[in-house]
Order: structure tokens, then sequence, then C-alpha cells
């Protein structure tokens, strides 16, 4: 067990340090060191870039390092779609660091040499996508020597938990994946349009599975299609997600449950510390959004459906569940 968590502790560290986000730090023992995730493409140069980027927000304490091959890449991500040979490059790199109980997934993309060489999956998306794979209470850092999409730097992170004794559930892996898919092709599609953000998308996202975990695995296909209209109008986007992507996020969060996640009793409130951590992070945003204006605007809406069914009903108010 011990071995267990000292494995853990070293790859959330490691993570973080990838992300190069000012994180909440934690004393750790000797034995619980961060784990620092290197690509095997990597010049001599680049990988002591990397190492001296992602080991920064650490402070001069220790920390592990692991290679992560395109073998690496074949096993993690390729049952779920992904097409990596034994052969492919690997560049995009990633630290993570165990953090106390309760203080959810952290993620920072860092900058190398002064540029941000992850081109595509943003900071929220990665922490959707490690809430969903499994990992809990960690700081994680990203970062790449190259421009890149970055959909392959959790491997290094799996590959961890792995390497040091500890497992993740593949399933699990697999809907994380398709989830960081998904969600980056949404952001892109929606980019420019007005009232739109990738902060509240991945709230929205992290609300729902918060609301999922409160029900359990039982919870209905049905069920998760009301969540999913709730949390995108509560995020403001009712104007902004169209149908089609508004089934694919239905789509990836029944995987979520088909992959188990919601058998662990700490989902639940793990979705609900990524939720505070997303608003946190993206103050100004949810700042603008969810002003006195708008929610009376909700409200209002609401009290208009209401009265309509009222003088529809005579009076009476019927709810069918």
């Amino acid at each position: 067990m011990k071995k267990a968590t000292t494995i853990i502790t070293t790859i959330l560290t490691l993570l973080i340090g990838t992300l190069g986000l000012s994180l909440p730090q934690q004393t750790v023992k000797a034995d619980d060191l961060p784990v620092v995730c290197l690509g095997t493409s990597l010049s001599d140069g680049q990988r002591s870039g990397t190492v001296k980027t992602l080991s920064e927000p650490l402070n001069g304490n220790s920390y592990q390092t692991i290679t992560i091959t395109g073998s690496d890449l074949v096993k993690y991500l390729n049952p779920s779609g992904a097409n990596f040979t034994t052969n492919s490059g690997v560049w995009s790199s990633a630290m993570i660091q165990k953090t106390a109980q309760g203080s959810g997934i952290n993620v920072k993309i860092l900058d190398y040499q002064g540029k941000n060489n992850i081109t595509t999956i943003t900071a929220d998306q990665y922490k959707n996508a490690a809430l969903t794979a499994g990992i809990a209470d960690a700081n994680i850092y990203v970062t790449s020597a190259v421009p890149i999409d970055g959909s392959g730097a959790l491997a290094g992170v799996y590959a961890a938990y792995h390497k040091t004794g500890e497992s993740l559930n593949q399933s699990q892996v697999n809907a994380a994946q398709d989830e960081m898919g998904t969600l980056s092709k949404i952001t892109k599609e929606n980019k420019s349009k007005d009232g739109y953000s990738d902060a509240q998308l991945n709230n929205a996202v992290a609300g729902a599975k918060q609301e999922m975990g409160k029900i359990g695995n039982n919870i209905s296909d049905s069920q998760i299609r009301d969540i999913v209209n709730n949390q995108i109008n509560i995020n403001h986007l009712g104007d902004v997600i169209n149908n089609n992507q508004k089934q694919q996020i239905i789509n990836v969060l029944i995987e979520i449950r088909n992959s188990g996640a919601l058998k662990d009793n700490k989902f639940k409130d793990q979705a609900g510390a990524l939720s505070d951590n997303i608003k946190k992070d993206a103050k100004g945003i949810f700042d603008k959004v969810n002003t006195p204006e708008n929610r009376n605007w909700l409200e209002q809406a609401w009290q208009n459906v209401t009265n309509f069914f009222s003088h529809l009903f005579g009076g009476t108010i019927v709810v069918f569940n």
C-alpha cells in the first residue's frame, strides 16, 4: 500500500509540472515523489528543457522521471480509437503530484521557453479527462518542446500509474480520451461565437458528472439527457450549443457511466471540486455570465413556463418523472 501511494503521488506531481500552473501544494513524505513523464522523441536539449519546465513548480523538491514511448501510446490510447504505432513520436510531457484529499484535480499548461506548444487541448479538458480516467486530488502540469495538439499528453500519466504499481480502468481511460476529443471539437466549432467559452462547456460537463454521481451507476439515459440540458442552461450555453453537439455530450456521459466511473464513491465529490476549480480559474467569465440580470432572466423564463402549464391545467401543475 505504501508503495502504491508513493507512485500515485509521483505521477500527479509530474503532470502538474507539465502544465505550469501555480497549483495548491502539499508537503509530502520523502518517498511520495512527483513523477515527470518525458516523451521519448525529445532531443537531449529538449529533454533537459522539459525537465526544467515541469520541475520548476516543485521549488527544488525531489521528483522521479519516466520515459513515454510509442508503445505506451499504443497501449493506453489505441483502445479509444487512436492509431499510434510503436514507432510513433512522443514529445508532449507531463508531471503529476498528489495533493490533499478533497482538493480535486488542477491542471496547468506550462509554456516551453516562453511558448505554449499545446495547440488544441485546454487545461479544463485535461481536468475533465483526468477525472473520468480515475485520477483524484492531483496537480497536473503539461508542456511540449514542439507544437502538438496535446491529445496524448495524459498517456504519460496513465503509464506512470502502471509503472509504479497502480492501475487505471481501461474503459475509463477510453471514455476520458473520447471525452477530451469531443469537448475539444465542440470548442473548436464554437470558438468564435459570442457567449461561448471552453470553461463554460467544461463546467457544464463537470456539473453533469456531479449530478450523475449523486444518482449512481444505475442512472438512465433519459436522466443523463435531462442533466445535460439543465447544465447547459445553467452555464448559459443554451443559445450556443446545438442539438448535435448536445447529443455528443450526452453520448460521452453515457460512455462514462458504462465505464464504471460512477461506482467510485469519490467521483461525485471530485466532480464538485473540479467544477469549483474551473470557476475559480475562469472567475472573470463566470462573474460575467452569472449576473443578476441573467439569473433574473432564467427565473422569469421558468415562471413563464409554470404559468403556462398552470393555465393549461386549470391551476394544477402535473409533474411527470
